[in-house]
Parts: C-alpha cells; sequence; structure tokens
C-alpha cells in the first residue's frame, strides 16, 4: 500500500472516531410533572445517606445504570443529621450538601428525576432513636425544619419539576389529621418563599398507608405505600418486632378474614384514587418485600401491586436499588442471580419491573 493511501484511509478512521465521539446520546426528556398529576414515575430509593452512621456520596454509577435498565427516578431519603455541624441543627455542612448536590446533577445527566426526602427530619423520624423534640408539637423544631427545607428550596431554586421534586416528610404516623395538616403548610410556605412552583409531595398518613385528605388545597402531591399485606413484606425482618415468629408467607395470603390477593390491594388504593380525584396527585413512594420473603412469593405479589399501580396510573420507586430488598446484591438465598458487572442481579425482579 502506497504511503499516500494509507494517510488516506488512516485519516478516514480518525474521522470516523471524531465523529463517533461527537456523537452524544440524546438526552431523555422526562415527563412533566404537577401537584394534580404526578407523571407515572418507575425507580428505585438510594439510601447512601439514609442514615448519618452511614452519609456517604451518592453513586454515579447507579444513576447511569437505573437509566440504562429503562427507568426514569430515584427518591433520596436522608438523615437530617448528615448535613448539620454536630451538636447544631441550624447550621448546616456545606461540604455534605454539595454530595446532595452532585446527586441532582447525576439525575439531570442521565435523565432520572431526583426527589429529596427528609426521612429523618428535625423532630421526626420513624427510625430509632426518636428525636428529641416532635416536630408536631415543638415550635423550635418547627422553626428548624422550616430553616431546613428554605434553605434546599434556595439551594435549587429553578429546576424544573420535571427533574426534581421535595418529599418532606417519611411516613408520619398516626398523627392527628389537622396537626399534619398544620406543619406541612408551614413546611410549604418556608419552600415557596424561594421557589414558589416547587412540586412538593406528602406521604400519607399511617407510616404512609392513610390518604391524606386534610391536605386538599395546598397543591401539593401525595405518596402512599406498598408494603401490604405487612406479614408478606416484612418477614422476617430484623427491625420488626415478633416477625421471626410470623408463619413463612404464601400469595395470595390469608390474615384473619381477610385474603390480599389483588382484589384485595385494588379496595386498599381506593381512598388514594378517591385522593386524586379531588386534585392531588398520588405516586407509591416505596415498595419491596424483605430477602427472607420467598422469592416465588415476593414476584406473584409484586406482579399483582404493579398490576394495580398501573391501572391507577401510578408510578412507583422500590425500595432499594441495591440491598436487601433490590434487585442487585439482596442476599436471598433462593434466587439463581447472574453476574452482572461486578454485582449479582436478580433478572427475574428486574424484568417484572421493565414489564410495567
Amino acid at each position: 500500500m502506497k504511503r499516500r493511501e494509507l494517510l488516506a484511509m488512516t485519516g478516514k478512521v480518525v474521522l470516523g472516531v471524531a465523529a463517533a465521539d461527537a456523537m452524544v446520546a440524546p438526552k431523555r426528556t422526562l415527563p412533566e410533572a404537577t401537584p394534580e398529576k404526578l407523571p407515572r414515575w418507575r425507580g428505585f430509593n438510594l439510601l447512601e445517606k439514609f442514615n448519618v452512621a452511614r452519609n456517604t456520596r451518592f453513586v454515579e454509577q447507579d444513576f447511569e445504570w437505573i437509566a440504562e435498565l429503562g427507568f426514569n427516578f430515584v427518591r433520596l431519603p436522608m438523615d437530617y443529621r448528615c448535613w448539620i455541624e454536630p451538636g447544631d441543627w441550624t447550621k448546616f455542612r456545606e461540604d455534605v450538601l454539595r454530595e446532595i448536590d452532585e446527586a441532582v446533577k447525576f439525575g439531570e445527566k442521565y435523565g432520572v428525576h431526583v426527589c429529596i426526602n427528609f426521612h429523618r427530619a428535625p423532630g421526626y423520624t420513624v427510625a430509632r432513636p426518636p428525636e428529641p423534640k416532635s416536630l408536631w408539637t415543638d415550635e423550635e423544631a418547627q422553626r428548624v425544619c422550616a430553616l431546613h427545607w428554605a434553605h434546599f428550596a434556595k439551594r435549587y431554586q429553578g429546576i424544573p419539576n420535571s427533574q426534581l421534586s421535595f418529599n418532606l416528610f417519611n411516613e408520619p404516623a398516626n398523627i392527628d389529621p389537622q396537626v399534619h395538616r398544620k406543619v406541612v403548610e408551614r413546611m410549604v410556605e418556608a419552600i415557596r418563599k424561594h421557589d414558589e412552583k416547587r412540586l412538593i409531595i406528602c406521604d400519607g398518613r399511617s407510616w404512609g398507608n392513610t390518604a391524606p385528605t386534610e391536605l386538599v388545597g395546598l397543591k401539593v402531591a401525595a405518596a402512599t405505600r406498598g408494603y401490604q399485606p405487612f406479614r408478606l413484606t416484612h418477614y422476617r425482618a430484623e427491625w420488626v418486632s415478633g416477625s421471626d415468629k410470623w408463619a413463612e408467607p404464601t400469595y395470595p395470603l390469608q390474615e384473619g378474614n381477610t385474603v390480599w390477593d389483588i382484589n384485595r390491594l385494588r379496595e386498599f388504593y381506593k381512598p388514594w384514587k378517591e385522593l386524586e380525584k379531588q386534585g392531588v396527585g398520588v405516586m407509591v413512594g416505596e415498595f419491596g418485600a424483605y430477602n427472607k420473603t420467598p422469592h416465588k412469593v415476593v414476584l406473584a405479589w409484586m406482579r399483582d401491586c404493579l398490576t394495580v399501580w398501573k391501572e391507577m396510573g401510578w408510578g412507583w420507586a422500590l425500595w432499594n436499588f441495591r440491598g436487601s430488598f433490590g434487585i442487585l446484591d439482596s442476599g436471598r438465598t433462593d434466587v439463581t442471580y447472574e453476574n452482572w458487572r461486578g454485582h449479582k442481579l436478580d433478572r427475574a425482579m428486574l424484568e417484572l419491573l421493565q414489564a410495567f
């Protein structure tokens, strides 16, 4: 081959590589989101700041893989103690807040909606230990919690609701509806002072199971849970007292006079559909079953849940992506895992989720 022919061929190869490098995959368009109607998001909870004892950076690869696998949503359940100075819940650590900024940017980069949640808020948690002061009754706790949400509102002002939402508190317990509304109203006011149109999602009362009709008119959306029947989803969960004494669950599950099957699930979510008719958008902020529940039972139950939520037009987020409820590294003893990029993939669960 003559030198000039070789140079010409080399030039074509170089140009081809340059052209390939220039071809960036088109950015995924996320659906519009309003308080009245949430998109049918599908995704996962990511737990890097779920507890102050962990408090690690969010993993960019999670966002990349979630998008690659066809999902478009992450919820970040976080512990406020991760970003405060020890001993002073009014002083923020900028280094930790920048790590949350990273997660928001990862979402933007990969076309994944990011929902920021205070799993432990100043004055409130479902976890242990309890907060020293109660958000529902204590003025200081309410003032400090509003300070935190105002800071997040200022920090992310102007980011489209298609890209970012705020989920105020994780699973308010058995509190009075009007007390709940009063506190939510105060947080909403603090947020909208800095970001008037920010999408705000509020979990239902009774640990996310009771539709929060008291919030109608506040222009907020709502999130329910997918943990029913509890004896199926939390079988032998170490943090649930007595769950190691429960009978191994089947599905459908007989619980007293109730049979948990697809029709019972439809009944369970009817109040939430009624709430949606009153102008409050709905999604399932968390769902899943712990790794001690037999895998075939989990998949049968999960299929019915996903079917019902699709009928309702609701999005959902599995707890979690990597870990004991998730599709990667879940630690189940009755699954034939697929080795996938250094992780153990539950292919059957993944394909079930992808089908919905």
